[in-house]
């Protein structure tokens, strides 16, 4: 018996191929599917192996009417059939087979060799493949691994920027709406120098130009200072004073209603006779109203009040009841504040006074405390403009407008 195996396309060509060759008598004893492997599922079809069988004595008996198979293209360009003749279609089908260029296994161990070499191969292609794609996982790993760096980074430059802000004392709720409003506009590329620059210029414009007394008017101006005791207000009036009077040739004029402390009033007249400007003393609302008429020929009259409790209630309406004695747009109200005092205590001093009028702020002793944090946190809670600062005794020295610049680069850790 003589057993070979056929591939083809599909399984009625390699039938057609076994019998070309073994004759009509074969026995197809197998039919396999192969399937292509690795890189070659990408250009391979799927195949079909038989594997056919005839007996020796049939296959001699017919050998005479078996077709030279080599001879088989030859005969089938030398016909000429009709094309619509069943002829024709069966030799095209056979011409169409050996153009595939399908190979015929001449024995089952040279099939067996080939089949090993394809195997081979495709494992080859696969281990080819599987080290490609290990190399473009590792790439996108470190591409990964990079840009999660470039973003620590930049966080990391963040978490800096937050902890010197809250260092300073400004309350961290301010500290994260300032890098929340910034970090919109940041890159992962980003370098500190760059974050910096983004929030120093968040922080002066959150702090604004400074408020300062404004004398173009034909009216009287009355300027009041309020705030509570001890934290400089007739020395900040006397330096206020000078500085109009002697720099400006402003026509100034001074009122205490702070009757309470002798020494204050002693203070202030003290200035007064030094700058040689008229002082009032008044008790009441109805001795402001007689003042204001002795004073209508000055520029600006600079108003001295009582320190009072924030918690005191009754005391503060008395601030209230002279205020209201001069129309608002003739006077302008400034709540002195010391940068040494708590936070806390400052949230509840700018509350308690905002239920009496609207007031700029200005902030004392600047000489002694490190921090400014308290300055930007009271101007945004309160929304209030920041006008002056100062620092130390000297009069009329140590004194001078709020510096948006200078309070942003000691928030973030600058030489101020």
């Amino acid at each position: 018996m003589i057993v070979k195996k056929f591939l083809a396309s599909t399984e009625e060509e390699a039938v057609l191929l076994a019998k070309a060759e073994l004759g009509d008598n074969v026995t197809i004893m197998n039919t396999k599917k192969i399937e292509p492997h690795g890189f070659s599922r990408f250009f391979k079809k799927t195949s079909v192996e038989i594997t056919a069988a005839v007996d020796d004595n049939i296959r001699e008996e017919k050998k005479e009417d078996i077709p030279d198979f080599s001879k088989l293209q030859q005969a089938i360009q030398q016909s000429q059939p009709a094309p619509d003749s069943k002829a024709a279609k069966k030799e095209a089908d056979i011409e169409q087979l050996i153009r595939a260029k399908q190979v015929i296994l001449d024995d089952e161990d040279e099939s067996v060799q080939k089949e090993n070499d394809r195997v081979d191969i495709e494992q080859r292609l696969t281990n080819l493949q599987d080290l490609l794609e290990k190399q473009l996982n590792t790439k996108r790993e470190e591409e990964k691994e990079e840009k999660e760096k470039v973003v620590d980074q930049k966080q990391a430059y963040l978490d800096l920027i937050r902890k010197q802000l809250i260092d300073s004392e400004v309350e961290a709720c301010y500290v994260e709406q300032i890098i929340e409003e910034i970090e919109g506009s940041l890159t992962n590329n980003t370098t500190l120098d760059n974050i910096l620059a983004n929030v120093y210029q968040k922080i002066v414009l959150k702090i604004g130009t400074p408020h300062l007394i404004d004398l173009r008017t034909k009216r009287t101006k009355y300027i009041f200072f309020i705030g509570p005791t001890g934290v400089g207000k007739t020395t900040t009036i006397a330096k206020i004073a000078s500085t109009m009077k002697l720099s400006k040739k402003t026509k100034v004029a001074l009122i205490t209603s702070d009757t309470y402390r002798i020494a204050a009033v002693e203070q202030l007249k003290t200035y007064a006779n030094i700058l040689g400007v008229p002082l009032k003393v008044i008790y009441s609302p109805e001795e402001m109203e007689k003042a204001k008429e002795e004073l209508s020929d000055f520029d600006l009259v600079l108003v001295d009040t009582a320190g009072r409790s924030h918690n005191n209630h009754e005391q503060q309406e008395d601030i209230g009841n002279i205020l209201r004695t001069i129309p608002e747009g003739e006077r302008e109200v400034f709540l002195v504040l010391s940068a040494t005092t708590k936070y806390r205590d400052l949230v509840n001093i700018s509350k308690s006074y905002s239920e009496i009028c609207k007031y700029n702020l200005i902030f004392t002793k600047l000489d002694e405390t490190d921090t400014v944090g308290n300055i930007f946190n009271i101007h945004i809670l309160t929304g209030a403009p920041l006008s002056y600062t100062t620092w130390g005794q000297n009069v009329p020295d140590d004194i001078g407008k709020i510096d948006a610049q200078k309070i942003a680069k000691q928030l973030l850790g600058g030489n101020s």
